[in-house]
């Protein structure tokens, strides 16, 4: 089973399904009761990393088998998504937001979604869904269907459900008010008038953050052999 196709579906569905589980199965408040919520939540990462490791290296591993060839246009769409995805990482890492999973972070008193949360109240599982996506639009390989479809379900379908913890757990004032300031789709609280865009909140230097991890990116897609841009 090893470099197979079959090892990695099962890497993938044990990821993926592992962090459901946990997160929201009984086990979750057994193991807190033993380890405690520090204890559990670096159990809980220490696991997620060693089994996406498992992944791309049953991944990389697997055999490559085309199903199709995208068109070049279709190829150059992460180069598009990418800088989004980043920003979104880059504000959620450095952001205060009370839907994190660390305990402790409060709702803004004055404007409950400041920032990045304007765009979106998930910002970290959208970079993930945003990178997942463009690649998986990109790829024609069954390999890496399997691998990218993982992750963005995992990311986006993990948007809906701390949605739904949150409401569950924070009380009904809170959570109105909240996401009426705020969206799980990008920006469509923005489209629709509830939120706005200020730059001043995000930072001139976490554009500029951005803007290197672009770059660096780039540079070890092209290191590794995966040019970012396609000869047309």
């Amino acid at each position: 089973m090893t470099g197979s196709i079959i090892e990695l579906l099962v890497a993938a569905v044990i990821f993926v399904g592992s962090h459901f589980f946990l997160s929201s199965s009984g086990l979750r408040a057994a193991l807190v009761s033993r380890l405690g919520e520090s204890g559990f939540r670096a159990f809980y990462s220490i696991l997620a990393i060693l089994l996406l490791i498992w992944m791309v290296f049953a991944y990389r591993a697997s055999p490559d088998l085309n199903l199709w060839y995208p068109p070049k246009l279709v190829i150059e769409v992460p180069l598009m998504v990418m800088p989004f995805a980043l920003l979104f990482l880059v504000c959620g890492l450095t952001q205060s937001n009370p839907t994190s999973t660390i305990p402790g972070r409060r709702l803004p008193p004055e404007r409950p979604a400041p920032g990045i949360l304007a765009v979106t109240r998930h910002p970290v599982l959208w970079a993930m869904g945003l990178w997942a996506l463009s690649h998986l639009i990109a790829t024609g390989e069954l390999g890496g269907l399997i691998l990218f479809a993982s992750i963005a379900f995992l990311a986006l379908y993990g948007t809906r459900v701390l949605d739904e913890k949150k409401r569950a757990s924070w009380s009904a004032e809170d959570w109105q008010r909240f996401s009426a300031a705020t969206s799980n789709l990008p920006f469509a609280a923005m489209a629709t008038s509830r939120n706005q865009w200020r730059m001043k909140e995000i930072g001139w230097w976490r554009l500029g953050v951005t803007a290197l991890l672009f770059v660096l990116l780039n540079f070890l897609h092209t290191l590794l052999g995966v040019p970012v841009v396609v000869d047309f």
